[in-house]
């Protein structure tokens, strides 16, 4: 029973760690990636649909995506999706091909940036410790109908905080990883 509890916490704290590295692809970096409009739902027929679904994205250098609908008629509803979208980019239109150009970031918006990662990295260390928390409140619970001993909770408790500190760490390194990123010119 106890090693279930430990094996839920590392599976929903590993799971936690993986959601913010997903998070940080729509970071923008200066370099074009595809994976900044991943995120984004195209109106196809009165039914969101993820971009990738609608149209082929590419990168066609450093600093620019190209994103090509399947449908003509698609042209204007992929423009619309990133001109609404959060990422502050305008979409040029040439024929059926739309270029984004990524404008390189200034020294305050990458600290601006940076700030964003910090903050999610605290969201994501909060949610690990809500995890933390969940698992020794079922040791705990354990216990209270005697189904283990106080030095089983003790043990379970230390373990528990391994795998919290573990994923701290590679919350921190995610972090660290993404800084550097930003800031590299």
């Amino acid at each position: 029973m106890l090693n279930e509890i430990k094996q839920d916490a590392q599976t929903r704290m590993a799971k936690s760690v993986e959601t913010f590295r997903q998070d940080l692809t729509k970071v923008r970096t200066g370099r074009a990636t595809t994976a900044l409009v991943d995120h984004l739902k195209v109106n196809y027929y009165g039914s969101e649909m993820p971009l990738t679904q609608v149209a082929s994205v590419a990168v066609s250098d450093a600093r620019s995506l190209t994103i090509t609908p399947w449908e003509k008629q698609m042209v204007s509803a992929v423009e619309k999706a990133i001109i609404n979208s959060d990422l502050g980019l305008t979409p040029n239109t040439a024929g059926t091909v739309i270029r984004i150009n990524l404008p390189a970031l200034t020294e305050e918006r990458r600290r601006e940036l940076s700030k964003h990662v910090h903050a999610g990295g605290e969201d994501a260390k909060i949610a690990i410790r809500n995890i933390r928390r969940d698992a020794n409140h079922q040791v705990k619970e354990l216990l209270k109908e005697k189904q283990v001993t106080e030095d089983d909770v003790r043990r379970s408790e230390d373990e528990i905080q391994k795998l919290t500190d573990a994923a701290i760490k590679d919350v921190d390194d995610v972090v660290k990883a993404k800084e550097q990123e930003l800031m590299a010119v």
